[in-house]
């Protein structure tokens, strides 16, 4: 199993199924899914995430739009209702915060990467690809 940055982002990027991510995030303890939810947050934050990801993300995450998770990315600052998602604590809304916080990593990088690195980057995790 590859790293979990690598992991992450390879399920952001689309490269690996989302299936595949959430039987690991499931086979995380407490703590480790805690753990898991507040990076994913970071860097949708770093990923400069905005509030108009909300509608793709959702669709991407496979969440209904009556989802927990769903309904807090869709209301008010997008890095406070980050962190709402991130801090769920029931089981079933873990694994559903983890789906969308994938999708919402995937829009607002794949934003970034056309923006600022179509050229070329240093970021290792665009030069990740399928057969990686």
């Amino acid at each position: 199993m590859p790293t979990r940055d690598v992991l992450l982002n390879e399920l952001a990027q689309g490269l690996r199924p989302m299936s595949e991510g959430v039987e690991w995030f499931d086979a995380l303890g407490d703590a480790g899914q805690s753990e898991v939810l507040r990076f994913l947050r970071h860097h949708c934050v770093q990923a400069r995430a905005v509030t108009g990801d909300a509608r793709e993300s959702i669709r991407r995450s496979g969440l209904r739009p009556t989802h927990t998770p769903a309904v807090l990315v869709s209301r008010g600052r997008i890095d406070e209702q980050l962190g709402k998602i991130s801090g769920l604590t029931p089981p079933h809304e873990r694994r559903k915060a983890f789906r969308l916080l994938v999708a919402v990593l995937g829009v607002a990088d794949a934003r970034r990467r056309a923006r600022y690195c179509s050229g070329g980057c240093d970021h290792w995790w665009h030069g990740l690809s399928a057969a990686g």
